[in-house]
């Protein structure tokens, strides 16, 4: 069904009384165009669990120790030395 009609058509349609009748087969065509098919099911494999993450993601066991407050200081005193180290070494080469 196309849509090439105007405003006279329609006009036209109310004169007639068939307005209401093309508008339920407007109606009608467009659930037909929108009903489609469910989507076929995904395969099923094994050891998959619908919605689960699939097995490996992540590593097995416990998680690893996070260390402890010293641990994190030493490192984050190293990262800031390495960025002063490079700022450093990015202005003796800038003219």
């Amino acid at each position: 069904m196309t849509d090439d009609f105007d405003i006279d058509d329609i006009a036209a349609m109310h004169r007639q009384g068939d307005l209401g009748a093309f508008v339920r087969s407007r109606i009608t065509a467009g659930k037909a165009r929108r009903t489609q098919p469910p989507a076929p099911a995904p395969p099923r494999t094994a050891g998959h669990r619908p919605g689960a993450w699939p097995p490996g993601t992540r590593p097995p066991g416990p998680a690893p120790d996070p260390g402890t407050p010293a641990q994190w200081q030493e490192a984050l005193d190293d990262y800031r030395a390495h960025i002063r180290h490079r700022m450093a070494r990015d202005d003796e080469e800038t003219p």
